[in-house]
């Protein structure tokens, strides 16, 4: 490890933005990790984990240490004729996972393809898409403590993942750092193309077999048609978390906006497009001096250059409270406003 101060962020995180953190340093294995738990002098610093800079949004110079997670790692772990148990490094980058997965010929990340951010962050937001979450692949995950730099096993039961959330976002914020995350892969064909616009895309790709690889490729193509590459127009995905509200207060909503698509929840819950919400609202496409909500997905807030964070945070405040005037729904942030 080596300790660096006054490091600019900007290539640390999606949106671009261009704030220093007094420290900085990077954690290449364990043995880093463990290293810095016994250091009191690092860990008298205020502490900012960075992972693929994806799921957070920087609004002013952050006076502590970042670090960055670099721990990389692909092993399997056993493996028979139906399935693959495979343990994937925590700073190892997810949509690259993805693909060499799929490469191997097993299946279950695929709906999940081009995800921004590292495999150590995908159990903190129990990241999902099209009709799969992390959660349904998962078999285990490893963590240093922070405080005494003792290992930990996370099951699944441990993890209490929930929509975007799990135990790390909660009672155990900040306190671990996941070295590795175990998953149990598939070798038989059992596909979800229900969600979405998938069996769509597909149709057009015309005559490819349906595999992995094929579903992939038709999510890849459905997200770089709606999300702008964060390298070329600073964002971090998905801006905002789909609200779940009760079916009897969707009824009430949809009364008077017929139009509002659900899709169910348990329990006489449902689950609202928060992208509908917003664009209905009139934000798709507006600009706000250096930033704005993408004309191709509302739920993406992006940075046209030069924007701080806190325009854009000012943004998400006014693009909330419009929708609860307009709809009393209340938009959460999938994000982490640092």
């Amino acid at each position: 490890m080596r300790l660096q101060k006054n490091i600019s962020l900007k290539p640390y995180n999606t949106f671009g933005i261009d704030v220093k953190s007094s420290f900085f340093l990077e954690w290449n294995s364990i043995a880093d990790v463990q290293e810095y738990a016994q250091d009191e002098s690092l860990k008298s610093h205020k502490r900012l984990i960075l992972g693929g800079g994806s799921n957070m949004l920087l609004t002013k110079n952050f006076n502590g240490l970042a670090i960055k997670n670099n721990i990389l790692g692909r092993d399997i772990i056993s493996e028979n004729d139906e399935e693959v148990i495979v343990k994937i490094g925590g700073g190892e980058v997810w949509h690259e996972i993805v693909l060499w997965t799929i490469s191997q010929g097993w299946n279950g990340m695929e709906n999940m393809s081009l995800i921004p951010g590292s495999v150590g962050a995908a159990p903190i937001q129990n990241i999902g898409a099209y009709g799969k979450e992390l959660k349904d692949l998962f078999v285990e995950l490893e963590a240093i403590h922070l405080s005494d730099g003792m290992k930990r096993t996370f099951d699944l039961e441990d993890c209490h993942f929930g929509y975007r959330n799990s135990v790390f976002k909660n009672e155990l914020k900040g306190a671990y750092i996941i070295t590795s995350v175990t998953l149990r892969l598939s070798k038989k064909p059992d596909f979800n193309i229900s969600y979405g616009t998938i069996q769509q895309e597909l149709d057009k790709m015309g005559g490819s077999e349906l595999s992995a690889k094929s579903i992939s490729d038709a999510v890849i193509t459905i997200r770089q048609s709606k999300l702008p590459d964060p390298k070329e127009l600073g964002n971090s995905g998905s801006f905002f978390k789909n609200p779940i509200i009760l079916e009897s207060f969707y009824e009430e909503v949809k009364f008077e906006y017929p139009g509002l698509p659900s899709y169910p929840a348990g329990d006489n819950m449902v689950k609202v497009p928060a992208g509908w919400l917003i664009d209905q609202a009139g934000w798709k496409g507006k600009r706000v001096g250096n930033c704005g909500v993408h004309n191709k997905q509302a739920l993406v807030l992006v940075n046209y250059g030069g924007a701080t964070g806190q325009e854009i945070f000012q943004l998400s405040e006014d693009i909330i409270a419009d929708v609860i005037q307009k709809y009393g729904i209340e938009l959460e942030r999938e994000v982490n406003i640092i």
